[in-house]
């Protein structure tokens, strides 16, 4: 067979409803990481689902505790052709966000696949079941069209805690280091730029999270008697966030900043628009950073943003000054940011500004900004199997706008990490009505097998180039 066939045998298997039947098993398991109940069953989506198909193509596993209690296991797999063969790792993860069940539109269900039109309902079908189920399948029609050999090595690595920051995530890389050696990552997780796009990206911005709290006394006082006499929190805070972000969006604090856009990113994004949509909000033309596009303030610079802010009892206000405020905030960031050191940076801000009295903490799992070269020679490759594929240019992102625990496979295992998405921006991945595009699944499952194909074909010659280069270089 050939590679024409493989593609062809990857078109069927979503044309006569294999797809649909695996996916619908996955979205079945309520895999929310989030709720402690759900424990049963994010083991049950390792054990149940991925094992029985990563044994049928020949992979060894094993399942992996978090070395944190508590949280979320790992499984780790491996079908070894040829030791000094050219190793592709790839990744996804089975946990999903709560369902939210009473908030899906009238005759929807969040654990089982409703198809209106274009649109595949249910939790998990965009993110990320039904794009790492994609992947294992183009997978196997390839080592089926190839006569059961691929001509190289691949690894996987399943986690079910990424909706709670992938905890854990970092240690079992570290630890299992050799296991999961390769030369190239591959996976597939976000959005497109556009539905109708096939596109790459190369990392992800950076995510910071941290609280600002102002706790002046115990209790509220009434504001007939002591207004204009007590400190308000919400007042200070609000004009601290002020200090650090406009009423335009523009970030104040420069050390908050990267250090420039770099030639090669804005050359990556000339080609590339955001919004436009019909499900996409519109954008504000005059928010950000002045003097960048649109593109430009979402994949190549940084943003600040105030996710929730609360001072007194906003369900039901009384005439009193509040005794406390806070705000949760987030920074998102790209490579070029001082990320050891943004919490240093906030809190000597504020100390400039007379806001002492505000305490500043992190929150959540940070996850660190990174970004392989537009120019390595994997970009150049993905690019051109995509285009055989499609028969159009691919959109090249630098790096996602959003944020993914890609540090761990570009800086822990020092892979090139090439994302292949198979989502698009309006797809409610966090939301009631969570939905994958048929159109697009269909179209990813040829994208897939183009590239697992073209690894066999062409991989060990990209390798040895990228060692050349490194050796010259």
């Amino acid at each position: 067979m050939n590679r024409s066939h493989a593609i062809d045998m990857a078109t069927s298997y979503f044309d006569d409803g294999r797809f649909m039947h695996v996916l619908a098993e996955r979205v079945a398991l309520h895999t929310e990481s989030q709720l402690a109940s759900s424990r049963p069953a994010l083991y049950a989506y390792l054990h149940e689902q991925m094992v029985p198909e990563l044994e049928a193509l020949g992979f060894t596993w094993q399942i992996v505790d978090n070395p944190i209690p508590d949280k979320s296991p790992f499984l780790i797999a491996e079908r070894i052709e040829d030791p000094s063969a050219l190793t592709v790792l790839t990744y996804g993860h089975g946990d999903v966000v709560p369902g939210y069940d009473a908030q899906w539109r009238a005759g929807l269900d969040p654990w089982r696949i409703v198809v209106d039109g274009d649109r595949w309902y249910g939790r998990g079908t965009a993110d990320n079941k039904g794009q790492h189920t994609i992947n294992l399948a183009a997978l196997a029609q390839v080592i089926d069209a190839r006569g059961g050999r691929l001509g190289y090595n691949v690894k996987a690595i399943i986690e079910m805690g990424e909706e709670t920051g992938s905890p854990g995530l970092a240690s079992v890389c570290a630890d299992h280091r050799e296991a999961l050696a390769a030369d190239l990552f591959i996976a597939s997780d976000g959005p497109r730029v556009a539905a109708s796009r096939p596109t790459i990206f190369l990392g992800s911005r950076g995510n910071f999270n941290f609280t600002m709290r102002l706790e002046l006394r115990e209790g509220a006082h009434h504001s007939g008697n002591w207004g204009g006499l007590l400190r308000s929190p919400g007042i200070r805070l609000a004009n601290a966030l002020a200090t650090m972000v406009d009423a335009h969006g523009r970030i104040l604090v420069k050390t908050l900043l990267p250090e420039s856009l770099p030639q090669s990113v804005r050359d990556a994004l000339r080609s590339i628009e955001v919004g436009g949509g019909p499900n996409d909000p519109e954008i504000d033309p005059n928010w950000g950073e002045p003097g960048l596009s649109p593109v430009e303030r979402l994949i190549g610079w940084n943003a600040l943003e105030v996710l929730a802010f609360k001072t007194g009892n906003p369900e039901s206000p009384v005439n009193a000054i509040p005794g406390y405020a806070f705000a949760h905030c987030q920074l998102r960031y790209v490579v070029g940011s001082d990320s050891e050191n943004l919490l240093r940076h906030i809190r000597e801000h504020l100390d400039m500004h007379g806001f002492t009295d505000i305490e500043v903490t992190t929150s959540g799992t940070p996850m660190q900004a990174t970004r392989l070269d537009p120019d390595d020679p994997w970009v150049r490759w993905g690019l051109a199997s995509i285009q055989a594929t499609t028969g159009e240019e691919p959109a090249l992102l630098p790096n996602l706008g959003g944020s993914l625990p890609n540090d761990v496979f570009a800086e822990i295992l020092g892979l090139p990490t090439l994302w292949v998405p198979h989502s698009y921006a309006a797809c409610s991945q966090h939301a009631p009505n969570e939905h994958l595009l048929g159109s697009v699944a269909r179209q990813a499952l040829q994208i897939m097998a183009g590239l697992f194909w073209d690894l066999g074909e062409q991989g060990a010659g990209v390798r040895e180039g990228v060692r050349v280069a490194g050796a010259v270089g």
